[in-house]
C-alpha cells in the first residue's frame, strides 16, 4: 500500500488544501492519503488555533473523498515534532510505503523544523507547488541541502520506491486561497466546536 501523509494546522482548511491532496493522489499513485490535523504548530501563535475538533470536523465535510482519511492522531502521541510522528508511523506500519506530503510554501521555514533533516530521511517528500511558491524549491534550504536526492517530476508515481532521502517538486493546478488570508477576511467566523 501506498500512503501519502498530509499534516497540518488545517486552520482552517480549504479548498487549496483538498486540491494539494488530489494533486498527490493522481500524481504519486497513492492508494490513500492520511489528512493529519495537527493538535498545535510548535511555529505558530497557539492563540489564532481553532479547536482540534473544529478543525477535524471541517476536514472531514471537505475532504469527502474515500481515499483521504482525515485523522488527528498526533494527539495522542503527545508531541507536536513532525519527526517524531513520522518515526512513530514508520515503526507501526512496516508494510506500508509512505509519502510526506507538503505545499510548496512550507518550504522557506522547512529548516526551522525540529529535527528536519530526520525528516527528509524517514520517507521520500513531494512538495506540491503553491502560488507565489514555484521557485522556492531553488532557494529553500532543504531543498540545496538535498539537491542530489531530487526525483524528476516526470517520475513522481515512483517516488514511493525510492528510499529517503527523496524528493521531487510536482507541479500541477494551484489555488490561491491560503489560511491565513481565510482568517484574516474572517475573524472571530471560526466555529467553536
Amino acid at each position: 500500500m501506498i500512503v501519502g501523509l498530509f499534516g497540518g494546522s488545517f486552520n482552517p482548511p480549504h479548498e487549496g488544501h483538498l486540491l494539494v491532496a488530489e494533486i498527490a493522489l493522481r500524481r504519486l499513485g497513492l492508494d490513500q492519503l492520511w489528512w493529519m490535523v495537527t493538535p498545535g504548530n510548535p511555529l505558530k501563535n497557539p492563540m489564532d488555533l481553532a479547536p482540534l475538533s473544529s478543525r477535524i470536523a471541517m476536514s472531514e465535510q471537505l475532504a469527502r473523498n474515500p481515499r483521504i482519511k482525515v485523522t488527528a492522531f498526533e494527539k495522542t502521541l503527545g508531541s507536536p515534532y513532525t519527526a517524531l510522528t513520522l518515526a512513530h508511523v514508520k515503526s507501526r506500519n512496516p508494510g506500508v510505503h509512505f509519502i510526506w506530503i507538503m505545499g510548496a510554501d512550507g518550504l522557506r521555514t522547512f529548516h526551522r523544523w525540529q529535527r528536519w533533516r530526520s525528516i527528509v530521511s524517514t520517507f521520500p517528500i513531494a512538495v506540491i507547488d503553491r502560488p507565489g511558491s514555484t521557485l522556492s524549491f531553488l532557494s529553500s534550504k532543504m531543498t540545496r541541502s538535498f539537491e542530489w536526492a531530487r526525483v524528476d517530476e516526470d517520475d513522481a508515481g515512483i517516488l514511493w520506491r525510492k528510499p529517503a532521502p527523496a524528493w521531487t517538486f510536482v507541479h500541477g493546478p494551484r489555488s490561491a486561497l491560503s489560511s491565513t488570508s481565510l482568517r484574516q477576511a474572517r475573524p472571530g467566523s471560526l466555529p467553536d466546536c
